[in-house]
């Protein structure tokens, strides 16, 4: 046999081993195919080929082990229990970045099923191995770094640590800055899975720098990127006052507002997601918005801040009387009252007021409405006052002293209306004397 035909074997080797990598590879892509190719004994063929000679039928076994791995965790836990974690591990370290980002891909897939898979890939560790990746030159590897990174830390404070332990965090600051879009979103996501867990954790975060870069991404016109920035203010916020006040200390309000009027649902829900949770630990975010409310010349501000105010304030008796305090009331029905006011500014300035009024106890800061709100709103003010007084011997005596209850008398009401049942409920509280 001459040696051009026993070069030609190993050629013909090499071809079947690419094309069958390559039509494995398509058909995990497929979810009709997966029950077949496991049947078929997929895993325990293309394990020996992530070790091949030739660079790409690596990479393209990596990837098919991905798409099986990502399918369910049955199939990732035939991964991990097939001993295929530390080559991938061995590999990044070892390999071209065409690789790395397939076997960070892998990482991934078996990560994302459960706590008990994520730990698997931990304790294989990949997560040393994927923190130098987060330093390689390549914007793709450095993103499917952090991709996996964040699926680990999303399942709970343990593993969450133990990506922080690894050094990850710094690195993931700095992928935020880097100008890949994609980069950017990954790695804010990745922050944001680390932060959720505990005060601990989001203090990390912020003392490697995190929340300066995360305010300069608010006004970034790609809404992805947005959508993340704002989980994870959120996740640092909600932990505790001195981490909201960070928060509000980067200056962001003034841009959060504006991302209120975003045309993508996902940011305007997860904007208000943050000024809930700033709201929750400090008055703060209560004091800016009620300053746009009052302060903004441009009514489509005023409305998101209204909007906000609304939203704060519809939780809880303690949340609408910060709004309260704020003398916010008075504002709302100003702006929703004022004749040259956009339809959008009145209609969320009255949404705002009755979500507010629904909850609010703090009487004082009512009182002022009994004199100037049109009937629709008066109803929900009136209503508050007999919700309160019944029960509450301080406020009855003031209510007669400040004028509250002479107002009271002075309202125009139809029998049997909602608004009657409110205003003899408070008459009901006091004497007949006092009441004439």
């Amino acid at each position: 046999m001459s040696q051009r035909q026993v070069l030609q074997v190993f050629e013909q080797y090499q071809k079947a081993r690419t094309q069958f990598v390559q039509t494995v590879a398509e058909l995990a892509s497929r979810p009709q195919n997966i029950e077949t190719l496991q049947n078929a004994g997929v895993l325990s063929l293309l394990r020996p080929l992530l070790l091949d000679v030739v660079p790409t039928i690596q990479q393209t076994a990596a990837l098919a082990l991905g798409r099986l791995a990502n399918y369910n965790d049955d199939l990732a836990e035939a991964v991990v229990k097939g001993e295929i974690l530390p080559q991938l591990v061995y590999s990044l370290a070892e390999q071209n970045r065409f690789y790395k980002k397939a076997a960070a891909f892998v990482l991934r897939a078996v990560a994302k099923h459960s706590p008990q898979l994520a730990q698997s890939v931990v304790d294989s560790g990949a997560v040393d191995s994927l923190v130098v990746c987060l330093e390689e030159f390549d914007p793709g590897v450095k993103e499917a770094a952090a991709w996996a990174l964040g699926y680990i830390a999303r399942h709970n404070a343990e593993l969450a640590q133990a990506v922080v332990d690894s050094g990850a965090v710094p690195l993931l600051v700095l992928c935020i800055q880097e100008p890949e879009l994609s980069l950017k979103r990954i790695a804010a996501s990745a922050l944001s899975d680390i932060c959720k867990h505990s005060p601990e954790l989001a203090q990390t975060v912020v003392d490697a720098g995190a929340i300066a870069h995360l305010a300069q991404m608010i006004l970034n016109p790609d809404a992805k990127l947005k959508r993340q920035v704002f989980s994870a203010l959120s996740q640092i916020s909600k932990h505790s006052v001195d981490l909201a006040e960070m928060v509000v200390e980067a200056e962001i309000f003034p841009a959060v507002l504006t991302c209120l009027k975003d045309p993508d649902e996902y940011v305007k829900k997860n904007v208000a997601t943050l000024i809930r949770e700033i709201a929750k630990h400090t008055p703060e975010g209560v004091v800016q918005l009620a300053i746009a409310l009052s302060e903004e010349p441009e009514d489509h501000i005023q409305a998101a801040a209204a909007w906000a105010l609304g939203q704060i304030g519809r939780h809880t008796p303690e949340h609408s009387k910060a709004v309260a305090m704020a003398n916010v009331l008075p504002k709302l029905l100003q702006c929703y009252l004022r004749a040259e006011a956009s339809e959008d500014l009145q209609t969320k300035s009255k949404k705002a007021l009755k979500n507010i009024l629904q909850k609010c106890v703090h009487l004082s800061s009512l009182e002022p409405l009994l004199h100037d709100a049109p009937p629709n709103v008066l109803k929900h003010v009136v209503g508050q006052f007999s919700k309160v007084l019944p029960h509450d011997s301080k406020a009855r005596r003031l209510f007669v002293t400040s004028g509250g209850l002479k107002k009271i008398q002075e309202i125009k009401t139809e029998p049997g209306s909602a608004l009657a049942e409110y205003v003899n409920t408070i008459n009901n509280c006091y004497p007949e004397e006092i009441v004439k």
